[in-house]
């Protein structure tokens, strides 16, 4: 019994420096990449290519003094953080990066995964409430609206990969795609997943939560130091988990011919890293009512469609 919790343990630290240090290459990567999409090197001046740049900017933040206002709701406040990142850890426990190479396997694994991810919402509403700011709490507002509304076309997109699988578990829909990644039996879907996935984790052209030009970085306004560092932090960790889904849902997850199975999970998540960052520095930020009626009026009757098509072929060739 001690021995399983100790391993346990362990398996929990080493996902957390696994997260940690994906997290800090995928923020230096944005820099560089937003930098040469703007003709600018980036960052250039701390170690080799501004590669210590992302430790300076560490010890600045941990420096910082750590304001709390003062007609907060204080404990929410400090909370809030703490629940952004948690969901977000626990995304990574049960993505397959290898056969056999995942911390936990669960049979129901993608319902899970729609779980956690609603939490995200409820940590988002608590830090803009408690920070007793109306822009603040505009942003928290957008947020709720925004991630429950793209919430539904982002799980109807994914019924039809369970369909076909005919599993919730991650790792069996890996296995179904053998032969054939799900992306050409399912390119929509994928499409729909990915674009909602975006507004799900509010990344540009989706981030109005955070308009900074109005809402001045919206819900996280009133944080500074290592609580504003967590939500950055979540941002990276959200992006790269919605990107490894992805991959495991509709890319084949680990298959791939001659490279070993974990590299081909790495580069094709980094690949959809690229491009969520490459959509953030070419499309300008949408309206709200834009937001709200691409996902309604577009999306949504996109996967409903798609899922009746699905479900009309399965019926005839199940």
């Amino acid at each position: 019994m001690i021995f399983e919790i100790l391993f346990a343990i362990l398996k929990g630290v080493l996902l957390l420096a696994f997260v940690s240090l994906t997290t800090m290459f995928l923020v230096y990567l944005e820099r560089k990449i937003s930098g040469h999409f703007q003709v600018r090197f980036g960052p250039m001046r701390v170690g080799f290519h501004g590669s210590f740049q992302l430790f300076a900017d560490m010890f600045k933040l941990l420096m910082k003094e750590d304001i709390i206002p003062t007609l907060c709701d204080k404990w929410v406040f400090m909370i809030a953080p703490v629940m952004i990142f948690i969901p977000a850890y626990l995304l990574f426990t049960i993505i397959p990066i290898a056969p056999g190479f995942v911390i936990q396997t669960l049979d129901v694994g993608l319902l899970y995964l729609l779980g956690i991810t609603g939490l995200t919402v409820l940590a988002i509403m608590m830090a803009g409430w408690s920070s007793n700011n109306k822009y603040a709490l505009i942003g928290g507002f957008r947020s709720v609206a925004q991630i429950i509304s793209y919430e539904v076309p982002l799980v109807l997109s994914l019924l039809p990969v369970i369909m076909i699988a005919d599993s919730f578990s991650l790792t069996k829909i890996v296995e179904a795609q053998g032969a054939l990644p799900f992306i050409f039996i399912q390119p929509l879907a994928f499409f729909i997943y990915f674009t909602a996935s975006i507004a799900e984790i509010n990344r540009a052209p989706f981030d109005m939560p955070e308009a900074e030009s109005e809402l001045v970085s919206g819900y996280n306004v009133e944080y500074s130091g290592m609580r504003f560092a967590i939500f950055f932090f979540a941002e990276y960790m959200n992006m790269f988990a919605v990107c490894a889904i992805a991959t495991v849902l509709f890319l084949g997850g680990w298959h791939g011919p001659i490279l070993p199975p974990a590299v081909w999970f790495f580069l094709k998540s980094y690949f959809l890293v690229f491009i969520l960052m490459w959509i953030r520095w070419t499309f300008p930020r949408l309206r709200v009512d834009q937001l709200m009626g691409f996902c309604w009026k577009r999306l949504f009757p996109l996967a409903i469609i798609n899922l009746i098509i699905t479900a009309i072929w399965m019926g005839l060739h199940g």
